[in-house]
């Protein structure tokens, strides 16, 4: 088969894929986008907490305590610890779905992870909900 017959093929595949909604055209972007989202919303909301932990070095526990119950302080813990949770089991999901081949075990351990990584942020949620109130 010559270089542009095997170029067609694949172009006809591709197109395909898209009207039946399969590959990229589905999700994939919206994964991907949703990945660069979250790293982006994540490098300012970083640097303000460890800046903020950083002046806070050193500080008793009620004061600690204290800085986190003002609402600003409080919202912005919020958006860092839901940013940070979700952009992880995106980046994780892409990689089990890179390296685990077979679909029972890949389903499983993606399932698995995101009931952890769910349940620790809430944890994490409810933490700071309780220093806020």
């Amino acid at each position: 088969m010559a270089q542009n017959e095997k170029l067609s093929v694949t172009m006809r595949q591709t197109q395909l894929g898209r009207v039946k909604g399969l590959g990229a055209a589905k999700t994939g972007v919206h994964h991907w986008w949703a990945e660069r989202v979250t790293s982006v919303a994540l490098i300012p909301l970083t640097l303000w907490f460890v800046f903020s932990v950083l002046s806070l070095a050193g500080h008793p526990q009620p004061a600690i305590a204290h800085w986190i119950s003002h609402p600003l302080v409080a919202v912005l813990l919020i958006a860092l610890i839901l940013a940070s949770f979700h952009h992880t089991i995106l980046g994780l999901q892409v990689i089990m779905d890179d390296y685990i081949h077979e679909e029972m075990p890949r389903l499983a351990a993606i399932l698995t992870m995101k009931a952890v990584l769910y349940l620790l942020g809430l944890a994490a949620l409810l933490a700071v909900l309780k220093l806020a109130i």
